[in-house]
């Protein structure tokens, strides 16, 4: 089993960057894709950034070119770096942790952009 936890998260204004950070515990050699996911109020969680054991990273389309999702050495965390922050990036994120056959969520963390 893996536990996470999220941090980072806070109140900035459009333009702006924030830098969240995911810390990993438990069955890290299960582990094989991290990833974020957020929630805005209202709607359905929606995948944000993924991360392979390889090095691959991936993005959701609204997010290519702003976010940069990164890990450190020993997948102890996961980062997600956020530059030009727009208001419809205000959500609840989730880091996510894919292993052998199950997912491991965090808390989340909330992040508002607002004037």
């Amino acid at each position: 089993q893996v536990q996470l936890v999220e941090s980072g998260g806070g109140l900035v204004q459009p333009g702006e960057s924030l830098k969240l950070s995911c810390a990993a515990s438990g069955r890290l050699f299960t582990i094989y894709y991290m990833a974020w996911h957020r929630q805005a109020p209202g709607q359905e969680r929606e995948f944000v950034a993924g991360v392979r054991r390889s090095g691959a990273t991936e993005y959701a389309d609204s997010v290519k070119g702003r976010f940069t999702i990164s890990t450190d050495s020993t997948w102890n965390t996961v980062y997600l770096q956020m530059s030009s922050l727009k208001p419809g990036d205000t959500a609840v994120y989730f880091c996510a942790a894919f292993g052998n056959g199950a997912t491991s969520w965090g808390q989340g963390t909330q992040v508002t952009v607002s004037p």
